[in-house]
């Protein structure tokens, strides 16, 4: 009698990952956008382009896929897809409002590939390249290719963004060794400032930093009034959060952006 199969950590994550590409196959992805503000008059300066993917049971949350693709086939196949989206739903958005930016997520091990800038060809944002800023996190440092990548896209006039920023060491070498552009605090360091305490030993840290540097910095996850006045007053010059505004949809966040020009201040 032959012996029971039972599956292995290996063929879960195999199908796993067929099911992410078939649910793109599918249509079961799309995307929403994360509204970037200005902390000194709070209109909308741009977004950041978020994958949703949507399943019979619900919308799945992308801390729950984006890991296992990291290091795939899909891991390029996910991003193409989201430039060839973005590109579609507020590419001409973007043309007529030369002001505002948008933001990708980028996995490090497709850069320097040659797939991202055939993209941008062929979906139209590298005519837009001014406006679109790539994000990276510390935990996916990219090899040698990548980094020459990164600096000829910077040339080109596309901006940099390392994400997840913690303010401590790592981070901070990281960020003088890249010639980033911008840096995108942490939603757990904003989440952990008391409103009735002191400001914290990071955001003092961050207002020196920001004095000798020229560098922009989104506050990520700002949720309530008090967190925005302490990072207005340290000289943040960007946000995003529920305070402002929830992800959107690609039409809603053009309303949100066209109101927020309109609001007196």
């Amino acid at each position: 009698m032959p012996s029971p199969s039972y599956p292995n950590a290996e063929d879960t994550a195999l199908t796993e990952l067929d099911e992410i590409h078939d649910g793109l196959q599918r249509g079961e992805f799309f995307l929403e956008y994360l509204p970037t503000v200005s902390l000194t008059d709070q209109r909308c300066l741009g977004a950041e382009a978020l994958i949703r993917w949507r399943r019979p049971a619900g919308v799945v949350p992308p801390a729950e896929f984006i890991p296992l693709i990291e290091n795939t086939p899909l891991s390029g196949l996910l991003t193409y897809w989201v430039m060839d989206t973005v590109a579609s739903e507020v590419g001409e958005w973007l043309r007529t409002h030369p002001e505002v930016h948008l933001s990708l997520n980028v996995p490090p091990e497709i850069l320097g590939r040659g797939g991202l800038e055939y993209a941008a060809v062929k979906s139209g944002l590298r005519s837009l390249s001014s406006q679109i800023i790539i994000e990276i996190t510390e935990r996916g440092i990219p090899d040698s290719l990548g980094m020459l990548a990164l600096h000829g896209a910077n040339r080109r006039g596309v901006r940099v963004a390392l994400d997840d920023v913690t303010m401590n060491g790592t981070n901070l070498a990281f960020v003088s060794r890249c010639d980033f552009d911008i840096i995108k605090i942490d939603r757990s360091l904003i989440a952990g400032m008391d409103p009735n305490g002191p400001d914290p030993d990071w955001l003092r840290g961050l207002a020196a930093l920001l004095q000798s540097m020229d560098l922009t910095v989104v506050a990520e996850g700002i949720e309530t009034d008090a967190q925005f006045r302490a990072l207005q007053v340290a000289g943040v010059q960007m946000g995003q959060g529920y305070h402002f505004s929830r992800p959107l949809p690609a039409n809603e966040l053009i309303a949100y952006h066209d109101r927020s020009r309109q609001a007196p201040r």
